[in-house]
Order: structure tokens, then C-alpha cells, then sequence
């Protein structure tokens, strides 16, 4: 990690597989408490950046969802007028 692209430039899938990568090296034990320190402040700023986007695309969907399952009248549509039969 000596060349450490900013958290904002990364895309989520590269956040997660980054924080993926600290997870484990934290997990194995083998660094330095300064590198440890180090590695655990940018997983909490992957972390961040992750959460973030996933509640952005939660949204999405949502809005989505809603969009769809709203009746032709909510529309602005009446729904007595179908435009089949007589008027």
C-alpha cells in the first residue's frame, strides 16, 4: 500500500476487495502496531466509503420499487378513463 489511491477515487467493488485485503492482514498478525494502526484507520475509511454507496443503491432500488408499484392514478391517470369502450 505504498501508492494508496483516495478512498473517493475507488470504485465500491474496488473498496470492498481493498478492505478485504486489510481484513486479512490485520487478521494475520504480522504487522507492526504502527501498520496495524495505520491499516485499521483506512479500513474504517473503505468501510465508509462502502457502507455509503450501498445505502446510495439501497435508495435506487427503493425508489425503483415504489416507481412500479404505484397505481396508473397515482400517476396522474383516471382510472375510469382506460381509453377502451364508450366515454
Amino acid at each position: 500500500m505504498d501508492e494508496v489511491t483516495p478512498v473517493e477515487e475507488l470504485s465500491f467493488e474496488a473498496a470492498r476487495d481493498e478492505l478485504e485485503l486489510v481484513v486479512r492482514r490485520l487478521e494475520d498478525g504480522s504487522t507492526s502496531l504502527e501498520q496495524a494502526l495505520a491499516l485499521w484507520e483506512r479500513g474504517e475509511a473503505l468501510y465508509r466509503a462502502c457502507r455509503t454507496r450501498l445505502e446510495a443503491a439501497e435508495a435506487r432500488i427503493e425508489k425503483l420499487a415504489e416507481a412500479l408499484a404505484e397505481p396508473p392514478a397515482a400517476a396522474g391517470q383516471d382510472p375510469q378513463d382506460s381509453g377502451i369502450g364508450p366515454t
